[in-house]
């Protein structure tokens, strides 16, 4: 499983695994979890990074209709998965 280290500012790194990735409407999604196995705390986060960045910044989707167009999508993707 990939996995995708955040680094929020004046905070310790955090550590992801990516579940799976879309796109949507020319913005890049990433599903991801704290944990490799059983249930564990998911959050979908948004591309937000400019063409000319060398390095991808996210952040986490929040707003109802988004988040949940989005949910629906890697649901999905992702049978065997329940997004709640």
């Amino acid at each position: 499983m990939e996995k995708i280290v955040f680094t929020p500012e004046g905070e310790e790194p955090v550590q992801f695994c990516i579940l799976e990735q879309t796109r949507l409407g020319g913005i890049d999604y990433i599903l991801v979890t704290d944990s490799e196995e059983g249930d564990g705390e998911a959050l979908i986060l948004r591309d937000v990074s400019g063409a000319d960045e060398k390095e991808a910044v996210y952040e986490i989707v929040t707003e109802d209709e988004e988040l949940n167009a989005v949910a629906a999508v890697f649901e999905n993707m992702l049978e065997d998965i329940e997004l709640t």
